[in-house]
């Protein structure tokens, strides 16, 4: 039988994977979505257990409006990088230093 602690756990070490990929790869703009996107989804899950061990549905509903954000922000930011490499011809963050004063 699974408790509550179990999701709890699993989502902190997903949260804690995401933002050591946040911290260890600063080069590849689609990794670092991808990490965006991880801790989300560990947050989400979090909001899950939650709502299941509570016996309240609020949780589940809160998570279908993240979801429908993180559909967008990954959209309008794999957009703009289809846009970057097309003008710079490289996804490497370093690289990306135009608007630099």
């Amino acid at each position: 039988m699974l408790v509550l602690s179990d999701f709890l756990i699993l989502g902190a070490v997903l949260f804690c994977l995401s933002v050591a990929g946040i911290f260890l790869n600063r080069k590849n703009v689609i990794i670092l979505l991808m990490c965006i996107e991880l801790m989300l989804l560990a947050v989400n899950m979090n909001f899950i257990a939650f709502s299941y061990f509570n016996a309240d549905i609020t949780g589940q509903i809160f998570v279908f409006f993240i979801l429908t954000v993180a559909a967008a922000e990954s959209a309008i930011g794999l957009a703009i990088l289809v846009v970057l490499f097309r003008n710079k011809n490289t996804i490497n963050v370093e690289d990306l230093d135009s608007m630099k004063g």
